[in-house]
């Protein structure tokens, strides 16, 4: 359906910050476009803050046949760059503004009117930096010392994600280790000291595993005969790991068959908060008449 504005073809993301934000959220909306969004040129335009930037960019973009995408968080910056569209017989999509005004309804209060603050340099990012470096430094079981300084610890045969699921969660802010279950090697005894609500579990279907483990030896052009690709060893892993796991029930079994790392990241955090709220009832001091 076309509108009376015409034809795109460009998109200019405005922002009163670095515009990453912006971009993300107009190549998602993109994808579900691809076929008619390919040729689609994108700029960004950050740190618009002066008039004349931008009636600079109303310009190229009426000059290029683009649409205007803004997260300009000051009103007064929204406001212009509205008012300059209009003007200049360009379209303006505004990210943040429509948002920005719900929330006051909803808070009550003004909001702060600073741009960058999702890119300011803060203590959770200082966190994040320090969950990535313990992460690398405690993966695929090295230094079994500090398992018990990790917020989360992941166990499982090998390629069952144990080390995108940890760096995964690791730039969220946890502290992660994962520990590789190995046939006929024990664990760490490390790992049985780490607080039973801090452990999880990996597994994944026989089949599925023999798949991925062959795909693996091809590119790096093994032989699929060694006994890492072969059905048999598999079964005799997952068997093994299935009896360590039963013998610790408090520690929760996730199966990542067919799961992104994303959805098997979000299931481990969902239990991770679920069993550190249920502990902290039960270790707070109880009522009393």
């Amino acid at each position: 359906m076309r509108d009376s504005f015409g034809p795109v073809r460009a998109i200019f993301i405005v922002s009163d910050a670095t515009g990453e934000t912006a971009e993300k959220v107009v190549r998602a909306a993109l994808l579900q476009f691809e076929q008619y969004a390919h040729g689609i040129e994108l700029q960004v335009f950050p740190h618009l803050r002066h008039e004349h930037d931008v009636d600079s960019v109303i310009a190229e973009a009426r000059a290029a046949q683009a649409l205007v995408v803004s997260t300009l968080v000051l009103a007064g910056e929204r406001d212009l760059l509205r008012r300059k569209c209009q003007e200049g017989g360009v379209q303006c999509v505004d990210l943040i503004g429509t948002l920005l005004a719900i929330l006051v309804i909803f808070f009550g209060v003004e909001p702060r009117g600073v741009p960058g603050l999702m890119h300011a340099v803060s203590d959770s990012y200082y966190q994040r930096m320090e969950a990535i470096e313990f992460t690398v430094h405690s993966d695929d079981g090295r230094n079994p010392e500090v398992l018990i300084r990790a917020d989360i610890v992941l166990c499982g045969v090998s390629r069952t994600s144990k080390t995108p699921l940890s760096i995964y969660l690791a730039q969220k802010g946890y502290r992660v280790a994962n520990v590789p279950l190995i046939l006929d090697l024990p664990p760490p005894s490390e790992l049985y000291e780490v607080p039973p609500e801090r452990v999880f579990a990996l597994t994944i279907q026989p089949d599925a595993l023999l798949q991925i483990r062959r795909e693996r030896l091809a590119r790096m052009r093994m032989t699929p005969d060694t006994s890492y690709g072969q059905r048999d060893y598999i079964l005799r892993e997952i068997y093994a790991a299935r009896d360590l796991y039963a013998r610790h029930p408090e520690w929760p079994v996730i199966d990542i068959t067919g799961k992104a790392i994303e959805e098997t990241a979000a299931d481990i955090l969902r239990l991770y908060h679920q069993r550190a709220g249920t502990l902290a009832r039960l270790r707070s001091p109880a009522d009393s008449v």
